[in-house]
């Protein structure tokens, strides 16, 4: 990553300049690639639940074992699968965009100290 003083504000870091490097931008898309089929993912299987239970009602009142209905093991799964995102996302995080995030930092902090 280059360091421009920037002119203009007396000294300091060029962060637009941060913000357009190629392993900013490479961060932001490694994010990207894991957060949007995630999302689509989610929305899709949440519109679901949400079609299937106003159009799909003697199917969702199906009664699995007792009072449990078809219905509550999907309502169920939503929680479950917002969980297992959340946990899938943070293990992604901590492995792949962390290490970048914390060099970059890094980078800047010390370019920071040296202006």
């Amino acid at each position: 990553m280059t360091e421009r003083i920037d002119e203009e504000s007396g000294g300091g870091i060029d962060y637009i300049e941060v913000e357009e490097s190629e392993r900013f931008q490479g961060l932001k898309r490694m994010q990207r690639s894991f957060v949007f089929p995630l999302a689509i993912f989610f929305l899709l299987w949440y519109f679901a639940y949400v079609l299937l239970a106003a159009f799909a009602t003697d199917f969702m009142s199906q009664r699995v074992w007792g009072d449990i209905t078809v219905g509550l093991l999907f309502g169920l799964g939503q929680f479950v699968t917002t969980f297992a995102i959340t946990m899938a996302y943070v293990s992604f995080a901590n492995r792949k965009l962390d290490p970048v995030a914390t060099e970059i930092r890094e980078e800047l902090e010390k370019a920071e100290v040296r202006s």
